[in-house]
């Protein structure tokens, strides 16, 4: 089973999400400021939002957090295009030969929410290779989220199924949720942390970037 992050490790959108977060700041409180710089890294939407809400609308209620994340789902979708994002390398043909591999399995494990998560999926065109996941409308950190994605798993292929999982991401935040639920975890330096500082919080595996297909399958039986 494969568990995988979106931002950083499978696509980056060239922080097209920022404008989104932005305008749902905007309608949700009349605040107007620039986010650009704004670290979000390895941040689930949820945690962002608050982020967000405390450094700048810290007065307001805190069902304001809700309102303002569904309003930010609502704007992602034309906030993409402002960016320009891709694919990040390697990523694709990973997916394809993973998709046609007999038992091996691939999921979300991701801090978008699910709407945050397939708006950006679709819009690279990689929304094809999942129909599973665990996101962070149902679970706030990380670990928890790490969680039910095992849940999940466990329900869709079963306990025997699961004595190999991996979890994929490019954060230390990803290392440390695939700890939490007994993952190997394959940490990749495509995102805002250098390969020095994935290694540092001791993943199974620490990558410059995805190789090919063939190896990357060939790792996970090593």
């Amino acid at each position: 089973m494969l568990f995988w992050d979106v931002d950083g490790t499978l696509l980056t959108t060239g922080r097209a999400g920022i404008f989104a977060w932005e305008d749902a700041l905007r309608d949700e409180t009349g605040v107007h400021v620039s986010l650009e710089d704004l670290d979000t890294a390895g941040l689930t939407d949820y945690e962002v939002g608050q982020k967000i809400l405390d450094l700048y609308a810290a007065s307001e209620p805190l069902e304001r957090l809700n309102s303002m994340v569904r309003r930010y789902e609502e704007l992602l979708p034309e906030s993409l295009p402002r960016r320009k994002g891709r694919v990040l390398p390697g990523v694709r043909e990973v997916l394809e030969r993973v998709k046609r591999e007999p038992g091996v399995l691939s999921m979300l494990l991701t801090g978008n929410t699910r709407r945050g998560a397939a708006a950006k999926l679709t819009y690279y065109g990689l929304d094809i290779f999942f129909e599973q996941g665990a996101f962070s409308d149902y679970a706030y950190d990380r670990g928890s989220i790490a969680r039910l994605a095992l849940e999940r798993a466990q329900l869709l292929v079963g306990d025997g199924e699961l004595d190999r999982m991996y979890v994929i991401g490019d954060t230390p935040h990803d290392i440390w949720c695939g700890q939490a639920i007994g993952a190997r975890t394959i940490a990749i330096a495509t995102g805002s942390y250098s390969l020095e500082d994935l290694r540092s919080h001791h993943p199974w595996m620490a990558l410059e970037q995805l190789p090919d297909s063939s190896s990357f399958l060939e790792s996970l039986s090593s």
